[in-house]
């Protein structure tokens, strides 16, 4: 009886993360750009005297999928709260901060408080999708 329930709780799993990204893929459009791309940590070391809250006020912890965008991109449409497809990451991030005003065509990749991560990634000019919510293109 117990191995019944577990077969049927990871059907309906399997079907409820499809159905979550179908609902990404119908309600946005998606763009491709590349950018430099960096990891950060929320360190008081990297950021600043309270590393746990983001340029936008929302609160970071390990495990989170969020990124950075440099005040460029923000302009060219990945806002808060954008969902990002990051080539080589699994799932989609979103944007829930914002870096300093002197990076350009730059995205910031939060890796909690593992620096070795981080540091292992490096810089590296990749490609994204970003979604623009389909209701907002005229």
């Amino acid at each position: 009886m117990n191995m019944r329930l577990y077969i049927l709780c990871v059907i309906l799993l399997t079907f409820s993360c499809k159905d979550k990204h179908d609902e990404f893929e119908r309600n946005y459009t998606w763009h491709t750009i590349k950018v430099t791309a960096t990891a950060y940590n929320s360190l008081k070391s990297q950021t600043d005297s309270n590393p746990s809250i983001t340029a936008f006020g929302d609160s970071l912890k390990p495990g989170m999928k969020y990124i950075a965008v440099s005040s460029d991109l923000l302009k060219k449409g990945l806002k808060y709260n954008t969902p990002v497809k990051i080539k080589g990451f699994e799932g989609v991030y979103f944007v829930k901060d914002k870096m300093h005003s002197r990076k350009r065509n730059h995205i910031d990749i939060y890796m909690g408080i593992d620096v070795k991560a981080a540091k292992d990634w490096g810089w590296k000019k990749i490609y994204i999708d970003y979604g623009v919510p389909k209701d907002t293109l005229q």
